[in-house]
């Protein structure tokens, strides 16, 4: 299994060592730049799997590297920086960070959040099993890769919705389900 790598873009080069210090110490591969331009290089050269990035950095700041990095790639970003409004921390998530942290700030905190978007980004990244069996039942037959049912051969229409409700009954004939739990 390959290591995870986090990059990280500071132009403060103190407080990208004492991140990368940290991050290290949980096993992490981390990669520094000292800009934008130079994080912008990192994610084409590198298998980046986090970002964490200043807002305001040399030639080119968070909010624009953000906007490039996100026009290829889909890893969390975390948002870094002294800027502290509610506004800075709205417009940051706004353009595409998936957290804000406000500098001065605890190291561990920030470990804490880097270990969170991992593991929700390690989620959401898992193919969802699928179970496409053909379904049958006396005369009925569901197929969901076709998304075709038929009853004693016979071809029934049904709506999208339809199918969907009938294959989740199908698939699970001893269930009782409510209507709220359908409509869900």
């Amino acid at each position: 299994m390959k290591p995870i790598t986090i990059l990280i873009a500071d132009d403060e080069a103190e407080i990208a060592e004492l991140i990368a210090l940290y991050l290290q110490k949980e096993g992490y591969h981390t990669v520094i730049a000292s800009d934008g331009k130079d994080a912008i290089h990192a994610v084409q050269t590198h298998s980046i799997d986090l970002a964490i990035l200043d807002i305001m950095m040399p030639r080119l700041d968070g909010y624009e590297a953000t906007r490039q990095i996100r026009e290829q790639h889909h890893m969390p970003i975390i948002f870094l920086s002294a800027k502290a409004s509610d506004m800075d921390k709205i417009s940051g998530l706004v353009m595409g960070a998936d957290d804000y942290m406000t500098k001065p700030f605890n190291p561990m905190e920030l470990v804490a959040r880097v270990n969170a978007q991992l593991r929700r980004a390690m989620r959401l990244n898992q193919p969802t099993p699928v179970n496409n069996t053909v379904l049958e039942a006396g005369g009925l037959v569901i197929s969901p890769d076709q998304r075709t049912v038929s009853l004693y051969g016979k071809p029934i229409e049904l709506t999208p919705k339809e199918f969907d409700i009938l294959y989740l009954l199908a698939r699970h004939p001893i269930k009782v389900y409510s209507a709220e739990n359908i409509f869900q």
